[in-house]
């Protein structure tokens, strides 16, 4: 064909492309002068006029409008696991915003102002959603049971529901630490599966142990929590000071112990309970606490005569707490024995006394305790009260087993009621709704205590 028969070339637009507005909404508008405008071939330069920021992927090469987490390269990026796009309007590359979720799932960070907010109600009747679509309750997450760790779960579940030791671990930059703690996931609202496994913290627990808190062994809830808070008081730089660290200023308080020896009684008066003598010298000593130890009456030991039934005692947490009335006396070891607490903290953890130990078997006491769920008064185990002296149940842990009444049985359950809008049961997975009249039914064996506010 003769060059005069061919068609003219078009010419090629050598007008830079319309400016374009990168923003991470998929709906963003473009505004393009007409008069700029120019008729092209470029299929690309056609495409940047009519749609919004455009991403070209490294890895297929294809090319996507937007990159919300609504967009086409969102969907892309996690359906062919392509992770690198480049704007094709500032030649800048960048990791798509899934990379993004996944590091806020393996190391979630919050800002005060997040963490400000964690304990309103309306934060907490707000549900979040994992890529299942599930809804779940951010702080109210299932824990893996791996083998024997129940005992730990609950532990994690009733100290970071403690809002002043919660904030400050999720605020806390432990460098180092981050793969072992649990407490950023379990109130991660971006979680991809609505359970936490506490894997990397049961391995940092069986080290820093010396091997005393084992996956495969089934353990004393009381005694890791002990462990825990005395650990966590030395690593934060705690002394025997008050208040030399958060642990000890959320939970320690300070106990008068008063101590009279018992004298010998005559064969008359044998039969009388000893009691402190006002006459003789009473030796007072001060001892700082974390838990209060709180004795139950010991279970009949013979069945109910007409019933044939054994009787299951049920005593409120009045009676039991009478301990550390200054009145009630205890004989222990030749010595008189009586207590009231002269400091109360915010937060009172107490122990039930449910497990004894002889020479043969651990032993459980099946009796019941029953508490309110909010106002309790604790006026009357303390000298003077600087401040109000009414607390509410923040966490419950009870015992059930379906074996006997040892701890080490392979049916051994462990569970914590938490509070919130409503209150929840969590064992291990599980967690469910449950009615508030039901909660003092349980063996409980921990409970914590929050300080109401004054002005509450």
């Amino acid at each position: 064909m003769a060059d005069s028969e061919r068609p003219a070339k078009r010419q090629v637009s050598t007008e830079p492309p319309p400016v374009v507005h990168d923003s991470e909404d998929d709906e963003d508008e473009i505004i393009i002068d007409e008069a700029d405008a120019r008729p092209t071939d470029l299929y690309l330069d056609t495409y940047l006029q009519r749609t919004s920021t455009v991403y070209g992927c490294l890895v297929c090469g294809k090319y996507f409008q937007g990159k919300g987490p609504k967009s086409y390269a969102y969907s892309h990026s996690i359906d062919e696991d392509h992770h690198v796009f480049l704007n094709l309007e500032t030649a800048k590359a960048f990791s798509d915003p899934s990379l993004e979720d996944i590091r806020s799932v393996l190391a979630p960070s919050f800002t005060r102002e997040a963490v400000s907010i964690l304990s309103s109600p309306s934060y907490l009747s707000k549900q979040s959603y994992d890529l299942a679509h599930n809804a779940y309750l951010p702080g109210y997450v299932g824990l893996n049971n791996i083998k024997h760790n129940d005992h730990v779960n609950v532990v994690i579940h009733a100290l970071l529901h403690v809002a002043p030791l919660r904030d400050y671990l999720l605020l806390s930059n432990l460098v180092g630490k981050e793969p072992e703690l649990a407490e950023e996931k379990l109130w991660n609202p971006k979680l991809f599966k609505a359970q936490v496994s506490p894997h990397e913290f049961l391995q940092e627990v069986n080290r820093a142990s010396g091997g005393k808190f084992r996956l495969e062994k089934q353990g004393d809830p009381v005694e890791f929590l002990s462990w825990l808070l005395n650990r966590l008081h030395i690593d934060m730089g705690g002394t025997r000071k008050r208040n030399s660290s958060p642990i000890f200023s959320v939970f320690q308080g300070e106990l008068r112990v008063e101590i009279q020896q018992v004298l010998v009684q005559s064969a008359s008066g044998g039969t009388q309970k000893p009691r402190f003598d006002i006459d003789r010298a009473i030796k007072t000593n001060s001892s700082p606490f974390l838990f209060l130890a709180v004795d139950l009456p010991p279970p009949p030991l013979f069945q109910d005569a007409v019933e044939k039934k054994n009787i299951i005692p049920q005593v409120s947490i009045h009676s039991v707490l009478s301990k550390y009335d200054g009145f009630t006396t205890q004989e222990s070891g030749g010595q008189l024995r009586r207590y009231k607490c002269k400091i109360l903290p915010q937060y009172i953890i107490l122990h039930f006394k449910r497990f004894t130990n002889n020479n043969f078997v651990d032993e459980k006491n099946p009796t019941i305790v029953t508490f309110p769920l909010r106002g309790l008064d604790f006026a009357d185990y303390v000298d003077t009260p600087s401040t109000t002296t009414i607390y509410d149940l923040v966490a419950n842990i009870v015992h059930e087993s379906v074996a006997g009444t040892t701890r080490d049985k392979e049916h051994t359950v462990w569970k914590v009621h938490g509070e919130g809008e409503k209150w929840l049961q969590l064992q291990d997975l599980m967690v469910e709704e449950t009615r508030k009249e039901m909660i003092f039914l349980g063996e409980t064996v921990l409970q914590i205590w929050e300080r109401r506010a004054p002005s509450a």
